[in-house]
């Protein structure tokens, strides 16, 4: 990974949390969290 890509990840991480607080008080990261914990079990029960 280069630094270029590295900061541009960054910044758009930054500014999904950033937008994710102005437009939708924080349940962005809530509803990807249930999803990935959704996604874990799923793969769980293939194992």
């Amino acid at each position: 990974m280069t630094n270029a890509l590295a900061i541009g990840l960054l910044l758009f991480i930054a500014a999904f949390f950033g937008l994710d607080h102005f437009v939708l008080q924080w349940d962005a990261p809530i509803f990807l969290a249930r999803r990935f914990y959704d996604l874990l079990q799923w793969v769980a029960f293939w194992r």
